[in-house]
């Protein structure tokens, strides 16, 4: 049994990144990458997690896109007018956008839009249609994991197999975590916790091991979703719901980042202007 489906909730307001958020999906904001010829890249963020994904196994996606913001869409449709374009001026990155196209070719893309922003919750929701009753992962748009051949995605995935849980996720420990959902449970193996509590985004928190924005999940989730009281934002939390599968006595569980993995985080103006510095340097080694 493997995992081959994901979803990507890309429908944020991204309020935080105005002005540049306006009109383009802050998912879509550039990072810097490696190309198929080594060259020194920009891409999009919501690209580097599709290939990430991709490079994994995952082979069918379902991308949640906001109101009025084609980018993405535009972004994931292979354009034959501009690989034209490209072999009239003599092929510069043509390889590059060949390879991006085959990997689109090589999946099946969903596109579900969410009208109004409530919640992660409810992002995640929206895709029931589209994962059915099979296992799948969630993968949030705005956060990219730097790290080594995809291990970070690899054990997520065995504990989540191995253990039968209902729900997985990757955790960090960080010095604030105030910004974060924080979790407590009990290490049931090295950088493993089976997970007992969640408090989102703690004013005086008393622990530093915060949520990492991927998840793997049964179908479990969305009746856990369903029970969730919107909150005084109007916002329906996926954490709520999280702790609705730990209150019906089903099994869920954190995995720490290691050695040199870590999160990238590109929503607001100081996280992603060291998400360019960081991804710089992870592509050229300086």
């Amino acid at each position: 049994m493997s995992v081959k489906r994901a979803v990507i909730p890309a429908a944020g307001a991204g309020i935080r990144l105005l002005m540049a958020t306006k009109e383009m999906p802050k998912e879509m904001l550039p990072v810097f990458a490696r190309g198929v010829d080594g060259r020194l890249l920009l891409k999009p963020t919501l690209q580097v997690i599709f290939e990430s994904l991709h490079g994994f196994g995952v082979s069918d996606f379902c991308i949640l896109v906001g109101r009025s913001k084609r980018a993405v869409e535009d972004h994931f449709t292979p354009d034959a007018s501009f690989v034209t374009l490209l072999e009239k001026n003599g092929g510069q990155l043509l390889n590059e956008l060949n390879e991006f196209y085959g990997k689109i070719s090589t999946s099946n893309i969903m596109f579900v839009n969410q009208p109004t922003p409530r919640g992660f919750g409810d992002a995640v929701y929206r895709a029931r249609i589209f994962t059915s009753t099979e296992p799948f992962l969630v993968h949030v748009g705005d956060d990219i994991i730097l790290g080594q051949n995809n291990s970070h995605l690899q054990r997520l995935v065995n504990v989540f197999l191995e253990t039968r849980g209902d729900a997985a996720f990757l955790v960090e420990k960080v010095e604030d975590p105030r910004q974060y959902g924080v979790i407590s449970g009990t290490e049931v193996r090295p950088g493993t916790y089976e997970v007992l509590n969640i408090v989102e985004k703690p004013k005086e928190p008393r622990r530093s091991i915060a949520i990492v924005g991927v998840y793997a999940f049964t179908s479990r989730i969305f009746e856990a979703i369903e029970k969730v009281e919107p909150d005084e934002s109007g916002e329906v939390q996926l954490t709520d719901a999280i702790m609705n599968l730990i209150a019906d006595g089903r099994k869920v569980y954190a995995i720490e980042l290691i050695g040199n993995e870590r999160r990238i985080d590109i929503g607001t103006p100081a996280s992603y202007w060291n998400a360019l510095k960081e991804t710089l340097q992870a592509s050229t080694g300086v």
